[in-house]
């Protein structure tokens, strides 16, 4: 749709910030925004980001920078998945170090809940806790971010069936927008190298690694680069303002066909010519196999929306669940969001990934 009010805007993209339980403290919420450079969607100074703070900062900076190697980026959407990286990664370490099988979280206006089950080694109970630390510091470590970008891809995905936070309008325009998934999975990475700097805090670790990673992929100055997209306005989107916007360029690419997540750039954008683009490896959980260890990620759907998800991801009502295997049934469940997509705009999304690494 292309009519929505901007308290619709705010609530659903700021519903991937809002964890919390005895874990420590919840991440803060931020601001998402479109990357379409229209009244009220910001674009940063990639010069000046500030400091990111986990809880509170006065000085950070969120908008969208567009790069020449990584096309757009959503600085809340980056901070939030950064965040959850953060949190999930320290919430299944203390689960692991209290052997504890089972765990779950929700987001506060999602109402889908997410399990983790895990298995331990045999002889877990039996290790030295040195031993104990060490490995679930590894487990923990590839386990956060796994879980982090599967928990922002899944807002995506209820936000595209039509999920309406706290019963307003569906934000369906945003569910994963040309920008969203490179830029969720990019704060994965950074929150990733954020944790094992050991010679600063996370908000400072946070801080050096995003500065960093968005001068490796080429920042464009703010002016240039809302110029640049302007000049896909009626292809890649319509509308003049965050009350109007339609998203009609989509990218589905969540590393389901080859591991990696590829960002859509624009075509022949004027600073960035001979530039190639970046792609991201999605988290995986290959180590916890060398430690002996299995982790079973579900996800039960408690929106409306849950016997249309549900439908697509067990195809035979005889056989249907109430919980979704995002390892089983995201590929199906992306299919069928794909197919929904050529119906409603008549363009081919299928092949995301190679379009994105042309332009």
């Amino acid at each position: 749709m292309s009519m929505r009010s901007l308290t619709v805007v705010v609530l659903c993209l700021l519903a991937l910030m809002s964890l919390g339980c005895q874990d420590g403290p919840r991440p803060r919420s931020r601001l998402g925004t479109y990357p379409t450079p229209t009244l009220g969607a910001p674009y940063s100074n990639p010069q000046k980001l500030g400091q990111h703070g986990y809880l509170f900062s006065l000085s950070e900076q969120n908008g969208i920078v567009y790069t020449c190697r990584g096309g757009h980026i959503d600085l809340a959407h980056l901070r939030i998945a950064a965040d959850w990286t953060k949190y999930l990664t320290d919430k299944t370490y203390r689960h692991l170090m209290e052997g504890d099988t089972r765990f779950s979280y929700k987001l506060a206006v999602d109402r889908s809940r997410h399990f983790v089950e895990l298995s331990y080694p045999s002889d877990w109970a039996q290790r030295p806790n040195e031993q104990r630390r060490a490995a679930a510091e590894e487990v923990a470590a590839a386990l956060g971010p796994h879980l982090a970008f599967y928990l922002t891809t899944w807002h995506e995905i209820l936000t595209w069936f039509g999920y309406k936070c706290v019963g307003l309008p569906t934000a369906f325009s945003s569910a994963f927008s040309w920008e969203d998934s490179y830029s969720n999975l990019l704060g994965t990475h950074l929150a990733v190298r954020a944790l094992q700097d050991s010679e600063h805090s996370f908000n400072e670790a946070m801080t050096i690694a995003l500065r960093e990673e968005i001068d490796r992929l080429g920042p464009v100055p703010a002016d240039a680069a809302k110029q640049a997209t302007r000049q896909v306005k009626g292809d890649w989107f319509t509308g003049s303002s965050l009350f109007s916007v339609d998203i009609i360029e989509r990218n589905f690419d969540i590393g389901l066909e080859d591991g990696e997540v590829s960002p859509t750039r624009l075509p022949d954008a004027e600073p960035c010519k001979d530039a190639t683009a970046v792609s991201y490896p999605a988290p995986t959980l290959d180590i916890l196999a060398r430690h002996g260890f299995y982790a079973k990620l579900e996800i039960e759907p408690r929106e409306w929306e849950k016997n249309a998800i549900l439908a697509v991801a067990y195809p035979d009502a005889e056989q249907r669940r109430k919980r979704v295997e995002p390892a089983v049934h995201f590929p199906p469940i992306m299919e069928h969001i794909r197919k929904d997509a050529i119906r409603r705009y008549g363009r081919d999304f299928a092949d995301q990934r190679r379009l994105s690494q042309r332009r």
